[in-house]
């Protein structure tokens, strides 16, 4: 069985993970849209949400108390997760595109993490 800590860092990686893979159909070999970037961009942000929360279902299975707190935890912690993950990429030039560039166009997109991940926690506290 794996402990907290390991369940936070794997499901914080697979909230980067399935997101990002599951944009490679809507790009060519050479890193073009096969869509317009607008679209693409919505698809993700429904992609990721929807992994998220599901992560985030099943990571508050495990936890018996302190839920606001833990949703406080793994949403900041997924938060920097992502971005690290995903500037890894920026600094390579995988992105073709600046740091600042990254978090207008992407890096607040992922903001919403730690907002749902309290409200189930805020949520989950109250049913209790």
């Amino acid at each position: 069985m794996m402990d907290k800590s390991g369940r936070i860092v794997l499901y914080g990686f697979l909230s980067w993970f399935l997101p990002f893979f599951s944009g490679f159909p809507f790009v060519d070999a050479e890193g073009n849209m096969l869509i317009e970037a607008v679209l693409f961009k919505s698809i993700m942000i429904v992609v990721g949400c929807l992994v998220g929360v599901l992560l985030s279902v099943r990571y508050f299975s495990f936890v018996k108390a302190d839920h606001v707190r833990e949703g406080l935890t793994i949403g900041v912690a997924w938060l920097f997760i992502n971005w690290v993950l995903d500037l890894a990429f920026v600094m390579t030039g995988f992105f073709g595109m600046t740091v600042m560039q990254y978090f207008k166009e992407i890096g607040l997109r992922y903001l919403p993490i730690p907002i749902y991940t309290v409200g189930m926690g805020k949520a989950l506290e109250k049913r209790l």
